[in-house]
C-alpha cells in the first residue's frame, strides 16, 4: 500500500471509532495506575476497532497501542501506534475534549499520522514530505514570537513529582507570552501547534502513543517537536519530555526553560 492509502484507512479507522465516542453513555473509569491514570471500556472498544480495521488493510502490521499488555516491536516494518482516546479524563468527566490518535511507521520513522476530535469534527493528518492537514486544507505553525503566542501545556499528572517543575514553567512561559492553556490532551495541543492555534506545547513526561502522531502534524507543518531539553524525541518506548512549536518559539523557549532552572 501507498502512504496515501495507509493515511486513508487510519482516517476512516478513526472516524469510526469516533461514533463509539460519541454514542457513549454511563461511561465508568477504571483506575490504571493511580486515580488520575484511568481507562473506560470506550478505549478498549475503540482500540480494538482500529487494530481490526488497520489489519485489515495491512495484514502483516504490528501494533503499539495504549491499552494493550504486551506491546509489539517498535523497529517492525510496518507498526500503529495507537491511543484510542487520548484526553480519557475529558472524556470521562464530559469535557468534549479528546480524539483519536493513530501513527504509521516503517523501521522506527513515523510516516503517515491522523489525529480526530470528533466533538468539532476536525481531522488533522499529515504524510512524510507532502505537509499537513485540517479537514483537507493545508495548515502550517504561527510565524510569530513567544510574546505573540498562547502556550499549551500538560501538568504530566501521573508524576506528581514534576509538578514543581511543570508550574514554574508554566509561570515564566505565562510572563513570556500572550496566555497560557491546559487542555487534557497532548494529541489535540501538538495539533493546535501545527494549525497555528498556539505557538507552543510542551510537557515533560508522556508515552509514545501520546505523540507520535501529533509529533509527525507538527513537522509537516512546519515546526519541529523536540524534548523539553530541544534533543531527539525517542522512538523506543520510553516515556519523555515534549516540546513543539516553531523552530524560533523553541529556542525561545529554551531560553526561557533554562531561566527557571
Amino acid at each position: 500500500m501507498t502512504l496515501e492509502e495507509i493515511s486513508l484507512a487510519i482516517r476512516q479507522a478513526e472516524r469510526e471509532g469516533a461514533a463509539l465516542m460519541l454514542q457513549a453513555h454511563d461511561v465508568i473509569a477504571e483506575n490504571k495506575s493511580g486515580a488520575r491514570d484511568v481507562v473506560t471500556e470506550y478505549d478498549r472498544r475503540v482500540q480494538q476497532l482500529l487494530e481490526a480495521r488497520l489489519r485489515d488493510v495491512l495484514q502483516e502490521a504490528h501494533f503499539y497501542c495504549e491499552e494493550m499488555d504486551e506491546q509489539e516491536k517498535l523497529d517492525s516494518e510496518h507498526l500503529f501506534i495507537i491511543d484510542p482516546i487520548d484526553g480519557t479524563m475529558n472524556f470521562v468527566r464530559g469535557f468534549h475534549h479528546s480524539c483519536l490518535s493513530v501513527a504509521y511507521a516503517r523501521r522506527g520513522t513515523v510516516m503517515a499520522a491522523a489525529v480526530y476530535n470528533p466533538y468539532l469534527d476536525e481531522m488533522f493528518h499529515a504524510v512524510r514530505g507532502a505537509g499537513a492537514y485540517l479537514n483537507g486544507s493545508p495548515i502550517h505553525v504561527a510565524e510569530e514570537s513567544l510574546r505573540q503566542s498562547v502556550v499549551c501545556f500538560g501538568t504530566s499528572p501521573y508524576r506528581e513529582d514534576l509538578a514543581d517543575r511543570t508550574f514554574a514553567l508554566a509561570r515564566a512561559l505565562f510572563g513570556a507570552s500572550l496566555d497560557v492553556r491546559r487542555e487534557g490532551t497532548a494529541a489535540l495541543d501538538l495539533c493546535s501547534v501545527a494549525a497555528g492555534r498556539a505557538g507552543l506545547y510542551f510537557e515533560l513526561n508522556l508515552s509514545l502513543w501520546d505523540y507520535a502522531a501529533g509529533m509527525l502534524i507538527v513537522e509537516e507543518a512546519g515546526g519541529v517537536c523536540r524534548t523539553a531539553a530541544g534533543e531527539a524525541l525517542p522512538m523506543t518506548g520510553e516515556k519523555s519530555s515534549v516540546a513543539a512549536a516553531s523552530a524560533q518559539v523553541l529556542e525561545e523557549y529554551l531560553a526561557v526553560a533554562e531561566r527557571t532552572r
